[in-house]
């Protein structure tokens, strides 16, 4: 059975269940979910606990299977404890975790956590985790999305007894705060908690906030995708500097920004051919929060734009490999810098005029 995350409190008040599944690449709210259970877990009388993780193909599986079994002298009910690390439990552990959701639907004594990282489509159809789904109770966790972080923010900072200022300067305080901990979670709830130590319950000012929090921002080449195709300029050269801080190689950075341009042309190409924007789009495999971005700006793309991104790209490739461009930043971050701004201002221009 499937569960949202924001659902697991009220699941729990209700009584467990003897197996959950937790997958996702969270960590902060994996280990809040996990810890969740555990409380729950312990207040229902499972006061033993056994930890195991799952490290190359040589994992022996049978000592999983046989904690079910092995209670102490001094417990009763007991929680078991399943790492994954890699998401891929191989053959032996497939047969093996399909044996333990049996067994967990008839033992009442033992409460089994499985923690997984984030998993692909072909990964959550296998039977393995068919028979985790069907026996206990699996809950994926989802990353906090940009757009997202200032509420959770301020959601965690109502949790403590603390809010920024009403009006355009709390808005303000949340946009700063979320610049600064973006794609670092963890580090966000760690800066919140600080501000919790800082001051004393009530408002939070911009000038309180800014001096109490640090720049722990982490950055990936995907969420870049993400600010480019929506026309945030600011933040796409923010993520580009802690791109670049973290030591990102910048062939991986010019593959993202040359594979959206190259799927752009390719999807504007089948329009023109008489293809539904609906259709093409899933050719070119794009879907989820992409879907949506190209959706919005492949109109606004013209034949000349597209061509000229394409080539742009093809110049920053060599740039990047080490060959010189004129009229470019020799400069690998500065090209590419280059290219994601004339991405954005291109995708942000008036719709071309139909003409009749």
């Amino acid at each position: 059975m499937q569960l949202a995350l924001n659902q697991l409190g009220a699941h729990l008040q209700k009584g467990l269940r003897p197996l959950y599944t937790l997958h996702g690449d969270e960590p902060l709210q994996l280990q809040e979910a996990a810890d969740a259970i555990r409380a729950a877990a312990r207040a229902a009388g499972h006061t033993e606990r056994s930890v195991y993780t799952v490290a190359g193909a040589h994992f022996d599986w049978s000592a999983v299977l046989a904690a079910g079994g092995s209670l102490s002298l001094f417990a009763d009910k007991q929680m078991v404890e399943i790492r994954i690390p890699s998401g891929k439990p191989g053959k032996e552990g497939s047969a093996a975790i399909q044996q333990l959701a049996a067994q967990a639907a008839q033992d009442e004594n033992t409460l089994t956590i499985v923690t997984l990282p984030r998993l692909d489509k072909q990964t959550k159809s296998g039977a393995w985790f068919g028979a985790l789904e069907a026996q206990g109770i699996t809950i994926q966790v989802d990353p906090i999305e940009r757009n997202a972080l200032p509420s959770w923010i301020a959601q965690r900072l109502a949790q403590q007894g603390q809010r920024v200022v009403p009006g355009e300067e709390g808005q303000r305080t949340l946009q700063f705060f979320a610049d600064r901990v973006e794609g670092n979670l963890l580090a966000a709830h760690q800066e919140i908690q600080k501000l919790g130590l800082l001051y004393p319950a009530g408002e939070l000012g911009f000038a309180q906030v800014e001096q109490a929090v640090l720049n722990v921002a982490r950055y990936d080449v995907f969420k870049l995708s993400e600010a480019v195709l929506s026309g945030q300029l600011a933040r796409v050269l923010r993520m580009l500097d802690g791109l670049q801080a973290e030591g990102t190689a910048e062939v991986l950075v010019h593959w993202t920004l040359a594979e959206d341009i190259r799927s752009m042309k390719r999807v504007r190409d089948a329009m023109a051919a008489g293809q539904p924007l609906p259709m093409a789009l899933r050719a070119q495999r794009v879907w989820g929060v992409k879907e949506r971005l190209f959706e919005r700006v492949v109109p606004r793309l013209t034949d000349a734009g597209a061509a000229r991104l394409l080539h742009s790209a093809h110049v920053v490739d060599g740039i990047v490999k080490g060959l010189p461009a004129a009229g470019w930043p020799n400069n690998s971050w500065q090209a590419l810098r280059k290219l994601a701004t004339d991405v954005v201002q291109t995708l942000q221009a008036p719709p071309p005029r139909v003409s009749r």
